[in-house]
C-alpha cells in the first residue's frame, strides 16, 4: 500500500514540481518538494521514496545516494525525465536508481512504480540491515584474523592460509577460532555468508 506513502519531489522547475506534487496527492501520496539535491539532503528525509528530475547532466543518481549514506540513511530512488534516453536510464538503475520515468506522468503509472519501488525496497531494507550487521562484527577481529577470513571466504584450506601468511597451519587455526568465535560463527559456512553479507553492503552503495 502506498497511500499516505512520502514523495520527495526534487527538480529545478517550480511549475513541473507543483504539478507532480499534485499527482502525488492525487495518487494518495504525501508530497515534500525541493529545488535541487543540496536542498534534499540539507533536510535529509528519513521515510519515503525520492521522485528526482534527470537534466541529462553528470551523474544524478550517486551523489544523492552517497549523499544520504553520509548522513546514515537511505531511501529508495526513482529518476524521472521528459525525453528518456537509454544511456541515461542503464547509466541510472547501475547507480542505484530503483526506476526511471517518462514525462508527462499520470496517476496511474506513477502508483504502478510507486508500489513496485516500495516492495523491492523493503527486500533492499533487509540486506542493506544485515550488510551493517555483519560489518559490524567484521570490524571486532584483528588484521590477522581478517586476514584468515578473507581467505577462508576464497575457499582456501588452513594449509594453503599458512603458506600465503607465511606461518604454521596450527597459528591459522588459532586465529580461525578467535576469528570464529568474535564472529559467532558455528561453521565455516557461517563465516562465508557473513563475508558476502559484508561486501554485499559496498555493492549497494556502489
Amino acid at each position: 500500500m502506498i497511500d499516505r506513502l512520502k514523495i520527495h519531489i526534487v527538480d529545478s522547475q517550480s511549475a513541473r514540481r507543483a504539478q507532480l506534487a499534485r499527482l502525488a496527492f492525487t495518487a494518495g501520496c504525501h508530497a515534500e518538494i525541493y529545488a535541487d539535491r543540496a536542498e534534499l539532503l540539507a533536510h535529509a528525509p528519513s521515510d519515503g521514496v525520492i521522485l528526482a528530475f534527470d537534466s541529462g547532466e553528470g551523474d544524478p543518481v550517486r551523489p544523492v545516494i552517497e549523499g544520504l549514506a553520509d548522513k546514515g540513511g537511505w531511501l529508495p530512488l526513482v529518476m524521472f525525465a521528459a525525453n528518456i534516453e537509454t544511456d541515461r536510464v542503464v547509466a541510472a538503475i547501475k547507480a542505484g536508481a530503483l526506476d526511471y520515468l517518462s514525462l508527462p506522468l499520470d496517476v496511474g503509472p506513477l502508483r504502478a512504480s510507486l508500489e513496485r519501488v516500495e516492495a523491492e525496497a523493503d527486500s533492499m531494507r533487509v540486506q542493506r540491515e544485515r550488510a551493517a550487521e555483519a560489518r559490524e562484527r567484521i570490524s571486532r577481529l584483528s588484521a590477522r584474523e581478517r586476514e584468515v577470513l578473507d581467505r577462508l571466504a576464497a575457499g582456501l584450506s588452513n594449509k594453503a592460509i599458512a603458506r600465503e601468511l607465511d606461518i604454521s597451519p596450527r597459528t591459522v587455526e588459532i586465529h580461525r577460532m578467535k576469528m570464529m568465535g568474535k564472529l559467532g560463527a558455528h561453521h565455516a559456512a557461517d563465516v562465508v555468508r557473513l563475508r558476502i553479507e559484508a561486501v554485499g553492503m559496498d555493492d549497494i552503495a556502489a
